[in-house]
């Protein structure tokens, strides 16, 4: 196979967050290839609710003024490091929201590098490997750039458009299920806050991939039918239903909280759900000014704990994509050419919840030529 490695990428980026909705074609160098670093040529990219906190400045500043965003990457192999031992030219891969981490530290050797404290993001984050200062660019682009820690081997099997998802949304809600739940969950019980672009992947993974059930917490009942046909098999309409929480109490092992807003979220309640011992788990990220506020006599009493989850492992990806193979998940999407239009199109409906359950972003052959 003979490649051309490009001099310059192409992608939409923003200039500032006034106009997160407004990516405009830009051109810009590539990071440097480092001795373990693969490089892709697109094929498509998932929307995240982080590219529209990022783009927003919800999290952060804006660390360029040309920033793609996008970590739901699926491409080609067309180049490696030297050092590159997992996978070869022409090879379809996964590009996740990581893109290095030290491989060094404790968490690193225990299957956690999401969490190392050397990691660099996908995009918006000063990549401090080269000391040049070079700030990460994301999959709304021709070309990315990663370490091979953090590339993923896509089964032949599996559709790069209902790849992209699970590359970042799919393995954010696959952790927390099967560290709670265990490879086997039968028997097992959790209650998935939100059917939106992480719910509704949440409850095919946890059902038809691990074997859970799965009840469906939302605040209306409008989606009551789709979370059926996805896979649960009970739904809570918090916000219809009267001392929902006395009637579940005690019965569940995971709460999984998939829902990016805060207000409402009547956190004491899903703990009364719990079982002693059981976790409500957010994956779901708000602004980051956004604070719960709650009492912690409800965990005192029911034995239960708060906690958060990042991303996931390699190993969890490869196990994912195992069981997304076998069990002919597919998550739910909505095709978008890649282009200016489309970009404000997608990022616009995406903010104001216009979508069942996912944008992919597709056609990068025309948009980059």
């Amino acid at each position: 196979m003979t490649v051309t490695i490009p001099t310059t990428i192409k992608g939409f980026g923003v200039d500032a967050k006034e106009n997160w909705n407004h990516p405009k074609l830009v051109e810009y160098p590539p990071r440097k290839l480092g001795d373990y670093d693969i490089m892709t040529e697109n094929e498509c990219c998932g929307l995240c609710g982080s590219d529209i906190h990022t783009v927003q400045g919800n999290w952060g500043p804006l660390n360029r003024d040309d920033l793609v965003v996008g970590h739901e990457i699926i491409g080609r192999v067309i180049a490696k490091g030297p050092k590159v031992t997992e996978f070869n030219l022409g090879d379809r891969v996964g590009i996740g929201a990581a893109s290095f981490s030290c491989g060094e530290c404790h968490r690193c050797l225990n299957d956690d590098e999401q969490y190392c404290t050397k990691g660099v993001g996908t995009y918006n984050v000063a990549d401090t490997n080269f000391g040049d200062g070079y700030v990460t660019q994301g999959g709304y682009s021709s070309h990315s750039v990663a370490d091979q820690k953090h590339v993923f081997a896509i089964p032949d099997s599996i559709d790069s458009k209902h790849a992209a998802p699970l590359m970042c949304g799919g393995l954010t809600v696959f952790s927390p299920l099967v560290r709670n739940l265990g490879e086997n969950a039968k028997g097992k019980k959790v209650i998935i806050i939100g059917l939106g672009g992480l719910g509704h992947m949440a409850v095919m993974l946890a059902s038809k991939g691990l074997g859970a059930e799965v009840v469906v917490s939302s605040r209306s009942s409008a989606k009551r039918d789709q979370a059926f046909e996805l896979g649960a098999s009970g739904f809570i309409a918090t916000g219809e239903e009267k001392d929902w929480a006395s009637k579940y109490a005690g019965q569940f092992d995971l709460v999984l909280n998939c829902a990016s807003g805060i207000d409402g979220l009547d956190l004491p309640s899903y703990l009364q759900t719990l079982k002693v011992g059981g976790h409500v788990v957010t994956v779901g990220a708000p602004k980051a000014t956004d604070l719960y506020s709650f009492s912690p006599f409800t965990m005192i009493f029911t034995g239960t704990s708060l906690g958060g989850s990042l991303l996931g492992s390699k190993k969890e990806a490869e196990l994912m994509l195992k069981l997304v193979e076998k069990n002919n998940i597919k998550p739910w999407i909505e095709e978008v050419p890649i282009s200016e239009k489309g970009c404000n199109t997608a990022l616009t409906r995406c903010d104001n919840g216009d979508v069942r359950y996912r944008f992919v972003f597709t056609e990068f052959d025309k948009a980059f030529n």
